[in-house]
């Protein structure tokens, strides 16, 4: 009996400041997973999400877009400028960017449309949006090519 109280005790003193420890991760550590898990912040409260972007619109014939998804002309897509989808880019992959399939609603002449974020936009100023020649068509005739209007996310 006194042997099993001198073990315990023993034991106790090995066991005791690893059990303590264990519940405390390093700092870094959190910092790492929550960046890695955490989805872009795409709020208001971010410069690149104010309530509503105003904004060159024109269309282009989709393709393998940057974010690695082959669409058609007929679908409901878009391509971000450069300047809002390059921030969420990791390691310069287009395809890992955290925007892609992301929904934004567009609106001009009066008209909305939700289209699919699918591509990058080189030639796009800030705010600007290339759309697909159907998402286009739901705003204006392929004809006009550049239109004034407003987005935001869906």
């Amino acid at each position: 009996m006194l042997f099993q109280a001198a073990l315990v005790n023993a034991l106790s003193l090995l066991i005791l400041p690893f059990a303590a420890a264990a519940p405390a991760a390093a700092p870094g550590a959190v910092a790492l997973i929550a960046e890695r898990d955490a989805s872009p912040d795409i709020t208001p409260s971010n410069p690149l999400d104010p309530r509503s972007f105003s904004s060159r619109i024109t269309w282009y014939n989709t393709g393998l877009g940057a974010c690695g998804i082959t669409s058609n002309d007929g679908q409901l897509v878009v391509a971000l400028n450069h300047d809002q989808f390059d921030p969420f880019t990791p390691n310069g992959n287009p395809n890992l960017n955290s925007l892609c399939g992301r929904n934004i609603r567009v609106n001009a002449n009066g008209r909305s449309v939700t289209v699919k974020l699918v591509d990058r936009c080189a030639g796009c100023p800030y705010g600007g949006l290339d759309l697909s020649p159907a998402a286009f068509s739901a705003l204006a005739s392929l004809s006009v090519g550049v239109l004034q209007g407003t987005w935001d996310w869906a």
